[in-house]
């Protein structure tokens, strides 16, 4: 989808699980957004600073690094602070979802998750 400024929006997948980032890249292909994925948490804000996506969807539960430490490490650096971030966890729970709300998440989505679901997320954080 064009931006006010005529590029597509981009979005950043933090995901480690095979077969949820292949179902992500097709939403995300079919809803016309640039992406590209990460599968460890390790290389996350580094691929972050080099691509400025204008949203993470970011796991929780990642090898090396959490979603929770890349997403208070991005809160916390000035030049990735505005960045939005829509946490996914297949736990969901209150406490789970509070902590990421907590460090600085734009939102949180349960696993496994409808797609209409997830799209309306991902536009609401892009258009908002």
């Amino acid at each position: 989808m064009p931006t006010e400024q005529g590029k597509r929006h981009s979005v950043l997948v933090v995901e480690d699980e095979d077969n949820i980032a292949l179902a992500l890249d097709y939403l995300m292909t079919r809803e016309g957004y640039a992406h590209d994925r990460v599968a460890n948490g390790g290389e996350a804000l580094t691929r972050i600073r080099e691509m400025r996506p204008d949203l993470v969807l970011l796991d929780v539960m990642l090898p090396e690094m959490s979603g929770y430490e890349i997403c208070q490490g991005m809160r916390l650096d000035p030049e990735l602070a505005g960045i939005k971030i829509l946490m996914m966890t297949a736990r969901g729970s209150a406490m789970e979802r509070k902590k990421g709300l907590a460090l600085g998440a734009n939102g949180f989505i349960s696993k496994p998750f409808e797609l209409a679901e997830l799209r309306a997320e991902v536009r609401r954080l892009l258009e908002s």
